[in-house]
Protein backbone atom coordinates (compact mmCIF):
# COMPACT_ATOMS: atom_id res chain seq x y z
CA UNK A 1 0.00 0.00 0.00
CA UNK A 2 2.71 2.37 1.33
CA UNK A 3 4.82 1.70 -2.91
CA UNK A 4 1.31 2.25 -4.25
CA UNK A 5 1.15 5.52 -2.31
CA UNK A 6 4.49 6.26 -3.72
CA UNK A 7 4.28 5.75 -7.33
CA UNK A 8 0.95 7.56 -7.21
CA UNK A 9 2.91 10.29 -6.18
CA UNK A 10 5.38 10.15 -7.78
CA UNK A 11 3.49 9.68 -11.19
CA UNK A 12 1.59 13.23 -10.34
CA UNK A 13 4.95 15.21 -9.92
CA UNK A 14 6.00 13.40 -13.18
CA UNK A 15 2.86 14.84 -14.77
CA UNK A 16 3.16 18.53 -13.49
CA UNK A 17 7.06 18.51 -14.37
CA UNK A 18 6.87 17.68 -17.91
CA UNK A 19 3.61 20.07 -18.44
CA UNK A 20 5.76 22.90 -16.78
CA UNK A 21 8.65 21.83 -18.54
CA UNK A 22 8.32 24.01 -21.77
CA UNK A 23 7.27 26.87 -19.78
CA UNK A 24 10.76 27.15 -18.17
CA UNK A 25 13.27 27.76 -20.71
CA UNK A 26 13.14 29.67 -24.12
CA UNK A 27 15.49 27.99 -26.77
CA UNK A 28 17.12 29.25 -29.61
CA UNK A 29 14.83 27.68 -32.53
CA UNK A 30 11.93 29.14 -30.26
CA UNK A 31 13.40 32.73 -30.99
CA UNK A 32 14.43 32.41 -34.31
CA UNK A 33 10.32 31.34 -35.17
CA UNK A 34 9.28 34.40 -33.24
CA UNK A 35 11.48 36.18 -35.51
CA UNK A 36 10.32 34.75 -38.42
CA UNK A 37 6.66 35.27 -37.39
CA UNK A 38 7.65 39.22 -36.32
CA UNK A 39 8.79 39.67 -39.87
CA UNK A 40 5.58 38.65 -41.68
CA UNK A 41 3.82 40.65 -39.18
CA UNK A 42 5.84 43.77 -39.57
CA UNK A 43 5.21 43.34 -43.40
CA UNK A 44 1.91 43.08 -43.19
CA UNK A 45 1.57 45.72 -40.39
CA UNK A 46 3.30 47.80 -43.56
CA UNK A 47 1.09 46.58 -46.44
CA UNK A 48 -2.30 47.44 -44.00
CA UNK A 49 -0.71 51.09 -43.41
CA UNK A 50 -0.68 51.69 -47.09
CA UNK A 51 -3.95 49.80 -47.39
CA UNK A 52 -5.20 52.78 -45.40
CA UNK A 53 -3.53 55.48 -46.85
CA UNK A 54 -4.48 54.74 -50.54
CA UNK A 55 -8.15 52.58 -49.72
CA UNK A 56 -8.80 49.40 -50.76
CA UNK A 57 -7.75 50.50 -54.56
CA UNK A 58 -4.26 49.33 -53.94
CA UNK A 59 -6.48 45.74 -53.63
CA UNK A 60 -7.10 43.44 -56.38
CA UNK A 61 -11.10 44.10 -55.32
CA UNK A 62 -13.49 45.93 -56.84
CA UNK A 63 -17.47 46.81 -57.81
CA UNK A 64 -17.92 43.28 -59.19
CA UNK A 65 -16.22 41.45 -56.07
CA UNK A 66 -16.18 43.45 -53.07
CA UNK A 67 -15.42 40.86 -50.99
CA UNK A 68 -12.53 38.55 -51.41
CA UNK A 69 -9.47 36.70 -49.43
CA UNK A 70 -10.39 38.80 -46.39
CA UNK A 71 -13.53 37.85 -46.14
CA UNK A 72 -13.11 33.91 -46.76
CA UNK A 73 -10.29 34.14 -44.02
CA UNK A 74 -12.95 35.24 -42.00
CA UNK A 75 -15.12 32.77 -42.44
CA UNK A 76 -12.57 29.90 -42.26
CA UNK A 77 -11.14 31.43 -38.71
CA UNK A 78 -14.70 31.59 -37.67
CA UNK A 79 -14.80 27.94 -39.06
CA UNK A 80 -11.88 26.80 -37.34
CA UNK A 81 -13.10 27.96 -33.64
CA UNK A 82 -15.67 25.81 -33.22
CA UNK A 83 -12.56 23.37 -32.31
CA UNK A 84 -13.33 23.95 -28.56
CA UNK A 85 -16.38 23.49 -28.79
CA UNK A 86 -16.44 19.91 -30.44
CA UNK A 87 -13.51 18.78 -28.69
CA UNK A 88 -13.64 20.22 -25.38
CA UNK A 89 -17.48 20.98 -24.56
CA UNK A 90 -18.90 17.90 -26.27
CA UNK A 91 -16.35 15.65 -24.77
CA UNK A 92 -16.47 17.51 -21.32
CA UNK A 93 -20.21 17.31 -21.72
CA UNK A 94 -20.66 13.39 -22.64
CA UNK A 95 -17.87 12.76 -20.02
CA UNK A 96 -15.03 11.38 -22.09
CA UNK A 97 -12.04 10.61 -20.56
CA UNK A 98 -9.73 10.98 -23.35
CA UNK A 99 -10.64 14.26 -23.58
CA UNK A 100 -8.22 15.37 -20.91
CA UNK A 101 -4.89 16.08 -22.38
CA UNK A 102 -6.33 17.90 -25.54
CA UNK A 103 -9.01 20.06 -24.21
CA UNK A 104 -6.99 23.21 -23.84
CA UNK A 105 -4.69 23.16 -27.14
CA UNK A 106 -8.48 22.96 -28.27
CA UNK A 107 -10.00 25.85 -25.83
CA UNK A 108 -6.79 27.87 -27.32
CA UNK A 109 -6.82 27.51 -30.96
CA UNK A 110 -10.98 28.27 -30.70
CA UNK A 111 -9.92 31.50 -28.85
CA UNK A 112 -7.34 32.49 -31.04
CA UNK A 113 -9.30 32.39 -34.21
CA UNK A 114 -11.86 33.90 -32.99
CA UNK A 115 -9.87 37.04 -32.52
CA UNK A 116 -8.21 37.22 -35.37
CA UNK A 117 -11.40 36.17 -37.34
CA UNK A 118 -12.77 39.28 -35.87
CA UNK A 119 -10.33 41.34 -37.14
CA UNK A 120 -11.00 40.20 -40.58
CA UNK A 121 -13.95 42.22 -41.69
CA UNK A 122 -12.34 45.38 -40.04
CA UNK A 123 -9.59 44.99 -42.37
CA UNK A 124 -12.20 44.35 -45.19
CA UNK A 125 -13.62 48.01 -44.14
CA UNK A 126 -11.99 50.62 -46.64
CA UNK A 127 -12.83 53.03 -43.90
CA UNK A 128 -12.31 51.33 -40.30
CA UNK A 129 -12.49 54.86 -38.32
CA UNK A 130 -16.30 53.91 -39.10
CA UNK A 131 -16.85 50.73 -37.14
CA UNK A 132 -18.35 52.32 -34.33
CA UNK A 133 -21.49 53.56 -36.86
CA UNK A 134 -22.38 49.71 -36.90
CA UNK A 135 -23.05 50.62 -32.98
CA UNK A 136 -24.35 53.47 -33.01
CA UNK A 137 -26.75 53.64 -36.01
CA UNK A 138 -26.96 49.53 -37.11
CA UNK A 139 -30.20 48.12 -37.56
CA UNK A 140 -30.94 44.97 -35.97
CA UNK A 141 -32.68 44.05 -39.02
CA UNK A 142 -29.43 43.35 -40.77
CA UNK A 143 -27.98 40.07 -40.59
CA UNK A 144 -24.07 42.01 -40.54
CA UNK A 145 -25.90 43.59 -36.92
CA UNK A 146 -26.48 39.48 -35.74
CA UNK A 147 -23.07 38.78 -36.74
CA UNK A 148 -21.58 40.98 -34.85
CA UNK A 149 -23.23 40.30 -31.54
CA UNK A 150 -22.90 36.73 -31.88
CA UNK A 151 -18.98 36.88 -32.67
CA UNK A 152 -18.66 39.11 -29.91
CA UNK A 153 -20.77 37.23 -27.53
CA UNK A 154 -19.03 33.71 -28.89
CA UNK A 155 -15.41 35.69 -28.35
CA UNK A 156 -16.22 36.33 -24.44
CA UNK A 157 -18.01 33.43 -23.92
CA UNK A 158 -14.66 30.89 -25.22
CA UNK A 159 -12.66 33.23 -23.38
CA UNK A 160 -13.91 32.40 -19.92
CA UNK A 161 -14.29 28.50 -21.16
CA UNK A 162 -10.61 29.03 -21.60
CA UNK A 163 -9.85 31.09 -18.45
CA UNK A 164 -12.03 28.98 -16.10
CA UNK A 165 -10.48 25.74 -16.31
CA UNK A 166 -6.77 27.58 -15.94
CA UNK A 167 -7.52 28.59 -12.24
CA UNK A 168 -5.89 25.35 -10.59
CA UNK A 169 -3.16 25.55 -13.06
CA UNK A 170 -2.32 28.99 -12.68
CA UNK A 171 -1.80 28.31 -9.10
CA UNK A 172 0.62 25.66 -9.45
CA UNK A 173 2.44 28.20 -11.88
CA UNK A 174 2.49 30.38 -9.45
CA UNK A 175 3.62 28.25 -6.44
CA UNK A 176 6.69 26.40 -8.63
CA UNK A 177 7.77 28.92 -11.93
CA UNK A 178 8.57 32.00 -9.73
CA UNK A 179 10.46 30.51 -6.73
CA UNK A 180 13.20 29.40 -9.54
CA UNK A 181 15.04 31.37 -12.12
CA UNK A 182 13.18 32.04 -15.00
CA UNK A 183 12.92 34.24 -17.88
CA UNK A 184 10.30 37.43 -16.87
CA UNK A 185 10.60 35.78 -12.67
CA UNK A 186 8.97 39.03 -11.70
CA UNK A 187 6.20 39.49 -14.75
CA UNK A 188 5.37 35.92 -14.34
CA UNK A 189 4.86 35.94 -10.41
CA UNK A 190 2.26 39.10 -10.69
CA UNK A 191 0.56 37.09 -13.96
CA UNK A 192 0.33 34.22 -12.42
CA UNK A 193 -0.97 35.95 -9.38
CA UNK A 194 -3.49 37.78 -11.06
CA UNK A 195 -4.85 35.05 -12.69
CA UNK A 196 -5.14 32.91 -10.12
CA UNK A 197 -7.15 34.38 -8.23
CA UNK A 198 -6.31 33.73 -5.23
CA UNK A 199 -6.79 29.63 -5.77
CA UNK A 200 -5.80 27.74 -2.68
CA UNK A 201 -7.82 24.06 -4.06
CA UNK A 202 -10.30 23.98 -1.24
CA UNK A 203 -13.12 22.01 -1.16
CA UNK A 204 -15.30 25.29 -1.90
CA UNK A 205 -13.57 26.37 -4.36
CA UNK A 206 -13.47 23.09 -6.96
CA UNK A 207 -17.20 22.94 -6.16
CA UNK A 208 -17.48 26.60 -7.46
CA UNK A 209 -15.02 25.60 -10.39
CA UNK A 210 -17.00 22.74 -11.01
CA UNK A 211 -20.01 24.44 -11.06
CA UNK A 212 -19.16 27.42 -13.58
CA UNK A 213 -17.25 24.74 -15.82
CA UNK A 214 -20.65 22.51 -16.47
CA UNK A 215 -22.40 26.25 -17.13
CA UNK A 216 -20.02 27.35 -19.52
CA UNK A 217 -20.07 23.92 -21.45
CA UNK A 218 -23.79 24.08 -21.56
CA UNK A 219 -23.86 27.49 -22.57
CA UNK A 220 -20.99 27.42 -25.38
CA UNK A 221 -22.49 24.90 -27.19
CA UNK A 222 -25.94 26.68 -28.60
CA UNK A 223 -23.66 29.81 -28.97
CA UNK A 224 -20.97 28.16 -31.23
CA UNK A 225 -23.51 26.78 -33.07
CA UNK A 226 -25.53 29.45 -34.02
CA UNK A 227 -22.56 31.83 -34.76
CA UNK A 228 -21.43 29.99 -37.89
CA UNK A 229 -25.26 29.63 -38.50
CA UNK A 230 -25.48 33.29 -38.32
CA UNK A 231 -22.11 33.94 -40.75
CA UNK A 232 -23.92 31.91 -43.32
CA UNK A 233 -27.00 34.11 -43.40
CA UNK A 234 -25.01 37.18 -44.09
CA UNK A 235 -24.45 34.98 -47.41
CA UNK A 236 -28.34 33.02 -47.60
CA UNK A 237 -29.99 36.45 -46.98
CA UNK A 238 -28.95 38.25 -50.25
CA UNK A 239 -29.94 37.58 -53.86
CA UNK A 240 -27.42 35.93 -54.84
CA UNK A 241 -27.29 33.04 -57.34
CA UNK A 242 -24.96 30.36 -55.54
CA UNK A 243 -26.02 31.73 -51.87
CA UNK A 244 -29.57 31.82 -51.98
CA UNK A 245 -30.05 28.21 -50.11
CA UNK A 246 -31.55 26.74 -47.19
CA UNK A 247 -28.60 24.25 -45.84
CA UNK A 248 -26.34 27.36 -45.50
CA UNK A 249 -26.66 27.24 -41.76
CA UNK A 250 -25.98 23.28 -41.31
CA UNK A 251 -23.44 23.56 -44.09
CA UNK A 252 -21.27 25.90 -42.98
CA UNK A 253 -21.79 24.43 -39.10
CA UNK A 254 -20.85 20.70 -40.47
CA UNK A 255 -18.09 22.35 -42.17
CA UNK A 256 -17.03 24.54 -39.30
CA UNK A 257 -16.65 20.91 -37.15
CA UNK A 258 -15.09 19.30 -39.83
CA UNK A 259 -12.17 21.77 -40.68
CA UNK A 260 -11.91 22.70 -36.59
CA UNK A 261 -11.39 19.13 -35.82
CA UNK A 262 -8.44 19.00 -38.19
CA UNK A 263 -7.18 21.99 -36.83
CA UNK A 264 -7.41 20.10 -33.31
CA UNK A 265 -5.41 17.11 -34.35
CA UNK A 266 -2.57 19.19 -36.23
CA UNK A 267 -2.26 21.39 -32.87
CA UNK A 268 -2.21 17.83 -30.87
CA UNK A 269 0.36 16.48 -33.43
CA UNK A 270 2.34 19.80 -33.22
CA UNK A 271 2.78 20.20 -29.31
CA UNK A 272 3.16 16.04 -28.95
CA UNK A 273 6.62 16.50 -31.20
CA UNK A 274 7.44 19.72 -29.68
CA UNK A 275 7.32 19.62 -26.28
CA UNK A 276 7.62 15.70 -25.63
CA UNK A 277 4.14 14.92 -24.65
CA UNK A 278 3.57 11.32 -26.47
CA UNK A 279 3.33 9.55 -22.69
CA UNK A 280 0.28 11.35 -22.77
CA UNK A 281 -1.26 12.28 -25.88
CA UNK A 282 -0.66 8.62 -27.20
CA UNK A 283 -1.82 7.15 -30.58
CA UNK A 284 -5.34 6.33 -29.02
CA UNK A 285 -6.11 9.78 -28.98
CA UNK A 286 -4.92 10.70 -32.56
CA UNK A 287 -7.46 7.08 -33.60
CA UNK A 288 -10.34 8.55 -31.78
CA UNK A 289 -10.37 11.81 -33.02
CA UNK A 290 -9.70 10.67 -36.72
CA UNK A 291 -12.68 8.64 -36.23
CA UNK A 292 -14.65 11.77 -35.16
CA UNK A 293 -13.09 13.73 -38.05
CA UNK A 294 -14.54 10.52 -40.39
CA UNK A 295 -17.95 11.20 -39.34
CA UNK A 296 -17.75 15.07 -39.57
CA UNK A 297 -16.07 14.67 -43.18
CA UNK A 298 -19.23 12.25 -44.08
CA UNK A 299 -22.12 14.62 -42.84
CA UNK A 300 -20.01 17.52 -45.25
CA UNK A 301 -19.46 15.69 -47.77
CA UNK A 302 -23.33 14.85 -47.71
CA UNK A 303 -24.46 18.15 -47.39
CA UNK A 304 -21.93 19.37 -50.09
CA UNK A 305 -23.78 17.38 -52.23
CA UNK A 306 -27.10 18.51 -51.30
CA UNK A 307 -25.71 22.19 -52.09
CA UNK A 308 -24.43 21.31 -55.38
CA UNK A 309 -26.53 18.80 -56.57
CA UNK A 310 -30.45 20.10 -56.44
CA UNK A 311 -29.42 23.54 -58.02
CA UNK A 312 -27.93 21.43 -60.54
CA UNK A 313 -30.29 19.41 -61.52
CA UNK A 314 -32.71 22.54 -62.18
CA UNK A 315 -29.68 24.27 -63.79
CA UNK A 316 -32.22 27.89 -63.14
CA UNK A 317 -30.56 30.51 -65.47
CA UNK A 318 -28.94 32.46 -62.97
CA UNK A 319 -27.32 29.92 -60.98
CA UNK A 320 -26.47 27.84 -64.36
CA UNK A 321 -23.77 30.69 -65.60
CA UNK A 322 -22.26 29.70 -61.58
CA UNK A 323 -22.42 25.94 -62.06
CA UNK A 324 -21.44 25.84 -65.33
CA UNK A 325 -18.09 27.68 -64.08
CA UNK A 326 -17.48 25.90 -61.04
CA UNK A 327 -18.13 22.58 -63.10
CA UNK A 328 -16.36 22.99 -66.35
CA UNK A 329 -15.19 26.76 -66.59
CA UNK A 330 -12.69 28.52 -64.98
CA UNK A 331 -12.71 27.20 -61.60
CA UNK A 332 -13.56 23.61 -62.66
CA UNK A 333 -9.95 22.52 -61.45
CA UNK A 334 -10.22 24.17 -58.35
CA UNK A 335 -13.44 22.92 -57.86
CA UNK A 336 -13.37 19.49 -58.69
CA UNK A 337 -9.94 19.23 -56.83
CA UNK A 338 -11.27 20.35 -53.66
CA UNK A 339 -14.31 17.76 -54.11
CA UNK A 340 -12.21 14.46 -54.68
CA UNK A 341 -8.88 15.70 -52.73
CA UNK A 342 -10.64 17.22 -49.70
CA UNK A 343 -13.44 15.15 -49.67
CA UNK A 344 -13.54 12.06 -51.05
CA UNK A 345 -10.08 10.81 -50.40
CA UNK A 346 -9.86 11.98 -46.67
CA UNK A 347 -12.92 9.73 -46.16
CA UNK A 348 -10.61 6.41 -48.06
CA UNK A 349 -7.91 7.55 -46.01
CA UNK A 350 -9.40 7.52 -42.58
CA UNK A 351 -11.31 4.97 -42.86
CA UNK A 352 -8.40 2.22 -43.17
CA UNK A 353 -6.87 1.81 -39.29
CA UNK A 354 -3.53 2.90 -40.09
CA UNK A 355 -4.36 6.02 -41.72
CA UNK A 356 -5.45 6.90 -38.12
CA UNK A 357 -1.64 7.13 -37.41
CA UNK A 358 -0.69 10.03 -35.85
CA UNK A 359 1.82 10.46 -38.91
CA UNK A 360 -0.75 9.90 -41.94
CA UNK A 361 -3.23 11.66 -39.63
CA UNK A 362 -1.41 14.86 -39.38
CA UNK A 363 -0.66 14.72 -43.27
CA UNK A 364 -4.74 14.17 -44.00
CA UNK A 365 -5.79 17.49 -41.64
CA UNK A 366 -3.23 19.38 -43.71
CA UNK A 367 -4.91 18.98 -46.57
CA UNK A 368 -8.40 18.88 -44.74
CA UNK A 369 -7.17 22.37 -43.11
CA UNK A 370 -6.21 23.79 -46.50
CA UNK A 371 -8.75 22.80 -48.42
CA UNK A 372 -11.23 24.25 -46.02
CA UNK A 373 -9.90 27.66 -46.45
CA UNK A 374 -9.82 27.35 -50.71
CA UNK A 375 -13.45 26.06 -50.11
CA UNK A 376 -14.45 29.43 -48.40
CA UNK A 377 -12.73 31.29 -51.22
CA UNK A 378 -14.68 29.52 -54.06
CA UNK A 379 -17.93 30.16 -51.73
CA UNK A 380 -17.11 33.38 -52.01
CA UNK A 381 -15.64 35.02 -55.20
CA UNK A 382 -17.15 33.18 -58.00
CA UNK A 383 -20.40 33.67 -56.59
CA UNK A 384 -19.86 37.82 -56.82
CA UNK A 385 -18.81 36.98 -60.26
CA UNK A 386 -21.94 36.12 -61.56
CA UNK A 387 -24.57 38.47 -60.41
CA UNK A 388 -28.30 38.77 -61.15
CA UNK A 389 -27.62 42.01 -63.35
CA UNK A 390 -23.77 42.16 -64.72
CA UNK A 391 -22.24 45.30 -64.80
CA UNK A 392 -22.09 46.33 -68.63
CA UNK A 393 -19.11 47.17 -71.04
CA UNK A 394 -16.14 47.25 -67.47
CA UNK A 395 -12.83 46.73 -67.45
CA UNK A 396 -11.12 43.31 -67.82
CA UNK A 397 -9.74 43.68 -64.14
CA UNK A 398 -12.92 44.68 -62.68
CA UNK A 399 -14.65 41.79 -63.96
CA UNK A 400 -12.23 39.26 -63.07
CA UNK A 401 -10.68 38.86 -59.08
CA UNK A 402 -7.38 37.35 -57.73
CA UNK A 403 -5.95 38.54 -54.79
CA UNK A 404 -2.79 40.81 -55.29
CA UNK A 405 0.11 41.24 -52.63
CA UNK A 406 -1.11 43.29 -50.54
CA UNK A 407 -3.93 40.93 -49.52
CA UNK A 408 -2.03 37.95 -49.19
CA UNK A 409 0.38 40.09 -46.68
CA UNK A 410 -1.92 41.23 -44.97
CA UNK A 411 -3.84 37.86 -44.42
CA UNK A 412 -0.34 35.75 -44.15
CA UNK A 413 0.04 38.30 -41.08
CA UNK A 414 -2.84 37.50 -39.63
CA UNK A 415 -2.19 33.38 -39.68
CA UNK A 416 1.81 34.44 -38.23
CA UNK A 417 -0.36 36.54 -35.21
CA UNK A 418 -2.49 33.33 -34.71
CA UNK A 419 0.61 31.12 -34.84
CA UNK A 420 2.50 33.52 -32.50
CA UNK A 421 -0.29 34.02 -29.58
CA UNK A 422 -0.22 30.18 -29.87
CA UNK A 423 3.73 30.00 -29.44
CA UNK A 424 3.67 32.65 -26.73
CA UNK A 425 0.49 30.85 -24.54
CA UNK A 426 2.66 27.74 -24.81
CA UNK A 427 5.56 29.34 -23.53
CA UNK A 428 4.09 31.04 -20.22
CA UNK A 429 1.14 28.60 -19.61
CA UNK A 430 0.96 24.49 -19.55
CA UNK A 431 -0.58 23.13 -22.23
CA UNK A 432 -2.56 20.42 -21.16
CA UNK A 433 -4.58 21.15 -18.15
CA UNK A 434 -2.31 19.54 -15.05
CA UNK A 435 -5.10 19.27 -12.73
CA UNK A 436 -7.39 17.18 -15.25
CA UNK A 437 -4.65 14.86 -16.16
CA UNK A 438 -4.04 14.34 -12.53
CA UNK A 439 -7.49 13.97 -12.00
CA UNK A 440 -7.41 11.16 -14.85
CA UNK A 441 -4.52 9.23 -13.41
CA UNK A 442 -6.36 9.32 -9.76
CA UNK A 443 -9.38 7.79 -11.75
CA UNK A 444 -7.49 5.13 -13.20
CA UNK A 445 -6.07 4.39 -10.03
CA UNK A 446 -8.97 3.99 -8.07
CA UNK A 447 -10.37 1.78 -10.69
CA UNK A 448 -7.24 -0.67 -10.46
CA UNK A 449 -7.68 -0.27 -6.90
CA UNK A 450 -11.41 -1.46 -7.26
CA UNK A 451 -10.41 -4.16 -9.17
CA UNK A 452 -7.94 -5.52 -7.46
CA UNK A 453 -10.05 -5.39 -4.57
CA UNK A 454 -13.30 -7.28 -5.63
CA UNK A 455 -10.67 -10.09 -7.38
CA UNK A 456 -9.06 -9.73 -3.52
CA UNK A 457 -12.57 -10.67 -2.24
CA UNK A 458 -13.54 -13.20 -4.72
CA UNK A 459 -10.32 -15.23 -3.97
CA UNK A 460 -11.37 -15.04 -0.22
CA UNK A 461 -15.18 -16.00 -0.78
CA UNK A 462 -13.45 -18.91 -2.76
CA UNK A 463 -10.59 -20.01 -0.46
CA UNK A 464 -14.71 -20.14 2.55
CA UNK A 465 -16.47 -22.13 -0.01
CA UNK A 466 -13.78 -24.94 -0.44
CA UNK A 467 -12.66 -24.86 3.37
CA UNK A 468 -16.27 -25.64 4.12
CA UNK A 469 -16.72 -27.85 1.16
CA UNK A 470 -13.76 -30.54 2.96
CA UNK A 471 -11.38 -29.05 0.56
CA UNK A 472 -9.81 -26.33 -1.08
CA UNK A 473 -10.00 -28.11 -4.43
CA UNK A 474 -13.17 -29.78 -4.18
CA UNK A 475 -16.42 -27.96 -6.13
CA UNK A 476 -19.69 -28.62 -3.55
CA UNK A 477 -21.75 -30.87 -4.94
CA UNK A 478 -25.37 -29.87 -4.56
CA UNK A 479 -27.92 -32.02 -2.77
CA UNK A 480 -30.11 -34.42 -5.13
Amino acid sequence: MVNEKYNLKNEIETVREDCLKPTRRWGRSTRIWIGCLLIVISWGLYCYIHQLRAGLGVTAMRNYVSWGLYISTFVFFIGISHSGTLVSAILRITKQEWRRPITRSAELLTWVSLLFGGIMPIIDLGRPDRIANLVIFGRIQSPLMWDIISICTYFVGSSVFLFLPMIPDMALCRDRLTVCDTRFKKFRKWLYTKMAIGWKGTKSQWHRLEKSMTIMTIIIIPVAVSVHTVVSYIFAMTLRPGWNSTVFGPYFVAGALYSGSAGVILGMAAFRKLYHLEKYITPRHFDLMGRLVLALTLIYAYLNLNEYWIPAYKMATAEGHLLRDLFSGSYSTVFWTLQFGTVLLPIIILSIPKGRRPLMLAITCIIIVAGAWVKRYIIVVPTLLHPFMPIQEVPNDWSSYFPNYVEFSITAACLAGIFLVITLFSKLFPMMAVWEVEEGILIEHDKKAAIELRLKREEEEAKIIGEHSGTGNEPIKQPA
